[in-house]
């Protein structure tokens, strides 16, 4: 799971700077043959569409560079070669997102829309609930592309398991009979998968730490099988090494159909050795912490992995979905609930993109939303933990339901994703306020934690309800605002934050989205998220202010070999 947070040069494609994301190629002819494709029919008309230059330009760019003075002979090598198997996942995002990335840019001659298209990874806005901005394209499917157009959740629910329509790690489509069938990643992308896997095996080569070795040369078996947990069990047990890549079909956000497909994405990182150390004593905690939760014993019976970690790293290169629309700041895998009770998860803190996000645009968010005599609360370090929290916070709780409806993100569908977001928001606060009170954190007042939360509340929204993140912040917007955690002065148009509030706030939201997610219950959580989620008309004035303040939404990276000097 990630805490997702550009005038963007329109020469400078997605992957390298400089240089375009990968063609279609070889794998096209493959897709083709499975049906892959949800916008080839139509052409994108050439003039922008009004308003596209300033879409493009509530991005800011940002050069994704890092220290690389530490780093071995060895170690500089592996760096492009985790880049060029992190590109690959580009090139089947796309086709999971859109379909054809050729098709769709090569009808388009005006820079801002197709630099936009890029932005997006296709022809829908990430942080405008996913309308549509190509002339002639119409909503963007539930499905992505997933799925045949015009399936539906009841289609996909009602098939038997054996059918291999609700893995997590295949493609759906019609057979020349109509009938739905299922098509491995693997045999869907054959190609890129091939690439990559080839990269990551040159890569293991050069590691000198037999633990990424290992992890490296079952990540691209995985890569080439779909099968991931090996290399997910022998990615938590690496510990010593420097260099890092997460890299595959992780994330089930573009499902919104039945929120169970997995997108390829990649991060390429550097470990911060300095900050990680820092970070290091809190993944012991875990355990008390869960049974602290403001839950009924029931719902909190589960232990959680101890063998969590939690780590600082610089990115140096961000693909796939990773790298469409908002930009994520940290990250919590594996995804798998049986990974994670056997041996807990990594927590990995984005520490570069996250202090562009602080400097570029939280502060400025601050300075015009928040009291001025609470301004001083707006600080790096609350962000950092905030975030770091967050991630931890994916953890606790529950993954199987308290009554027999197996795991919470089967039992929730397409709902699960945004609840989880909600759930390690609230559950990260209440983290900060518990080692507050223990005097773990030092001197940090929490308020800090409080101050900066609500200012992120405010800037995650902007990403739209079609954004997970952005669905789960709403709704923890207003369940606060309801009990009074913060509250709006109408003549400076600012907020303020009460901490008594905010902490039976706090506690009070954590209990019922822990209890939503332990009873399974999907109608409830579908009517939570639909009332709460809903940005007010209140809000979305405010939220105005920002656009004409011209604060940006989000950052887009200028990246690559030629950026790090290599």
């Amino acid at each position: 799971m990630r805490a997702r947070w550009i005038a963007a040069a329109f020469a400078v494609g997605l992957g390298a700077c400089g240089r375009a994301a990968p063609a279609d190629g070889a794998d096209g002819k493959a897709a083709a043959a499975t049906g892959a494709g949800i916008g080839a029919s139509g052409a994108a008309p050439a003039a922008a569409a009004p308003g596209i230059p300033a879409k493009v330009a509530q991005y800011t760019t940002v050069r994704l560079t890092a220290d690389l003075s530490g780093l071995t002979a060895r170690e500089r090598q592996m760096i492009p070669l985790l880049i060029d198997a992190a590109r690959e996942m580009d090139t089947i995002y796309w086709r999971e997102a859109y379909g054809s990335r050729d098709s769709l840019l090569a009808t388009i001659t005006d820079s801002a829309t197709r630099r936009y298209a890029e932005i997006n990874y296709g022809p829908w806005d990430r942080v405008a609930n996913d309308s549509p901005f190509v002339a002639g394209v119409g909503p963007k499917p539930a499905g992505a592309g997933f799925y045949p157009v015009g399936v539906t959740a009841e289609e996909i629910q009602s098939a038997p398991p054996a059918s291999g329509l609700r893995d997590q790690y295949t493609i759906v489509r019609r057979d020349s009979g109509g009938k739905l069938t299922a098509v491995p990643y693997h045999v869907a992308f054959p190609e890129p998968a091939r690439r990559a896997a080839a990269k990551l095996r040159d890569a293991a080569k050069l590691a000198d730490d037999a633990g990424l070795r290992r992890y490296l040369g079952l990540r691209a078996t995985a890569l080439e099988t779909d099968r991931y947990k090996e290399s997910d069990l022998a990615w938590l047990d690496m510990k010593q090494n420097t260099l890092d890549i997460v890299v595959g079909p992780i994330e089930s956000y573009e499902d919104k159909l039945i929120g169970v497909k997995t997108a390829h994405e990649a991060y390429v990182l550097i470990k911060d050795r300095a900050w990680s150390d820092r970070l290091a004593r809190y993944a012991a905690m875990l355990p008390a912490l869960q049974r602290g939760l403001p839950v009924a014993d029931e719902f909190k019976r589960e232990t959680p992995g101890t063998d969590s970690d939690l780590n600082a790293y610089d990115a140096v290169f961000y693909a796939g979905q990773a790298n469409a629309g908002s930009k994520t700041i940290a990250i919590n895998l594996p995804n798998d609930e049986d990974v994670q009770l056997r041996k807990g998860t990594r927590r990995l803190q984005l520490k570069n993109a996250m202090r562009a996000k602080f400097d570029r645009i939280l502060e400025p968010i601050a300075k015009t939303f928040i009291a001025t005599d609470q301004q001083q609360h707006i600080t790096f370090d609350a962000f950092f933990e905030n975030t770091m929290f967050h991630e931890v916070a994916h953890g606790l709780g529950i993954k199987g339901t308290i009554n027999g409806k197996g795991k919470v993100r089967e039992a929730l569908k397409e709902r699960a994703s945004a609840l989880e977001e909600e759930k390690a928001d609230v559950l990260g606060l209440y983290m900060v306020a518990t080692l507050n009170r223990q005097g773990v954190l030092g001197s940090e007042d929490v308020m800090n934690n409080y101050v900066t939360f609500l200012a992120g509340i405010i800037r995650s929204v902007r990403f739209g309800a079609s954004d997970a993140h952005g669905k789960a912040n709403m709704a923890t917007f207003t369940f606060f605002e309801k009990q009074g955690a913060f509250t709006r002065d109408s003549a400076s148009g600012t907020y303020r934050v009460d901490a008594a509030k905010m902490r039976r706030a706090v506690d009070a939201l954590s209990e019922h989205i822990l209890r939503l997610q332990g009873t399974g219950n999907y109608e409830q959580t579908a009517a939570f998220l639909d009332e709460a989620g809903r940005v007010s008309p209140a809000l979305q004035r405010d939220l105005e202010r920002l656009r004409t303040a011209n604060i940006p939404v989000d950052i887009v990276f200028e990246q690559g070999p030629a950026v790090l000097g290599l």
